[in-house]
């Protein structure tokens, strides 16, 4: 191999003969002490690693079908920052999740981040080890790209990066699984054609609120200053089984809320609040129509109102007598024009 085909590749820095090497005298000894140093040659080994790539570890990360534009551009990131991923074509949402393994033995993968999204609103990923297994079932939350976070950085493509988990990955045997399932997936092999070497970023694991918070971080001076520059995102875990998509259960998340279940829940709070806000009208429109009745019936107005003298009551034992009327007598019409004209 040419050297200009290995400074190509990124590997002509590494020299894999022994050096020989001379002491360098210092100023304040003596021509004797030199001499003797002079004489004397130091022989620097060669280092262990030949620089081949042997960890062979493919990722294979893809989505099913209805995914939103944000799960998109995650993928994209993802892809971007880990040189030995690979990208397939959408799955459709009726195929049976084994299928995932065909498709990693056909790409070479032996590794899998699969994006599932269900009502164009919920995320679903799986990490796997195909064909094999574990693999695990997260809910992803609170989804930042790297073009939402518009943070500072200058990350170098393909550079290897550090992994830094939570000191509580190694208390629970589940999250051991896991931090073992996410060395294997997110750590760059070394010597991957792909990859360069150098050192100069951070993907971070933390445990907090039961979910694991995931952050990437530059390394942007020599004494250790990071600055955030994304993607980030949370994993609320469902589910671990044994086997690749599927299988026995090992560990059931007891704290795990359904999407379904909390939109309901959000649903029935908001209707409770409204039901308030309707009693506490009702209250108050109870309260401004008493006060009216107690308004319009004075108390005082009956001070000035003096009760009339009572009467004695005469009760009638015998029936009243009664009156003989006697009617007049009229002359008829022949007698009242004679006597008119008398």
């Amino acid at each position: 191999m040419s050297p200009f085909k290995r400074k190509r590749a990124g590997q002509d820095s590494v020299d894999f003969k022994p050096k020989k090497g001379k002491l360098v005298p210092d100023e304040g000894k003596g021509l004797e002490e030199v001499g003797r140093e002079k004489e004397h040659e130091i022989t620097v080994p060669a280092p262990i690693s030949q620089g081949k790539w042997t960890n062979k570890e493919r990722v294979l990360i893809f989505s099913s079908r209805g995914i939103n534009f944000r799960t998109r551009h995650l993928m994209q990131d993802l892809r971007t920052m880990m040189p030995h991923a690979k990208a397939d074509t959408k799955m459709d949402r009726k195929d049976k999740l084994f299928v995932i393994n065909e498709v990693c033995e056909i790409k070479n993968c032996n590794k899998c981040l699969y994006f599932e999204a269900k009502k164009k609103q919920d995320l679903y990923m799986w990490i796997s080890n195909s064909p094999h297994g574990p693999s695990a079932k997260f809910l992803v939350q609170n989804i930042h790209t790297l073009a939402e976070l518009k943070l500072t950085g200058n990350c170098l493509k393909g550079s290897r990066p550090l992994l830094s988990f939570d000191p509580k990955f190694d208390k629970e045997p589940h999250y051991a699984l896991l931090k073992e399932l996410f060395i294997q997936t997110f750590s760059t092999p070394r010597y991957h054609p792909k990859s360069q070497p150098f050192v100069d970023h951070v993907f971070t694991f933390t445990i907090a609120d039961n979910r694991i918070w995931f952050r990437n971080y530059q390394i942007i001076e020599e004494d250790g200053s990071l600055v955030e520059i994304g993607p980030r995102f949370v994993l609320n875990l469902m589910k671990i089984f044994q086997g690749s998509f599927g299988g026995p259960t090992l560990y059931e998340n007891p704290d795990f809320r359904s999407p379904n279940m909390h939109r309901r829940e959000m649903r029935l709070a908001a209707a409770a609040k409204v039901r308030e806000k309707q009693m506490v009208k009702e209250m108050q429109k109870g309260k401004k129509t008493s006060a009216k009745e107690d308004l319009e019936s004075d108390v005082t107005a009956d001070v000035f109102l003096t009760p009339a003298e009572e009467k004695p009551a005469d009760i009638q034992r015998e029936a009243p007598e009664t009156k003989v009327v006697k009617k007049k007598q009229k002359a008829f019409k022949r007698q009242r024009m004679q006597m008119a004209r008398r």
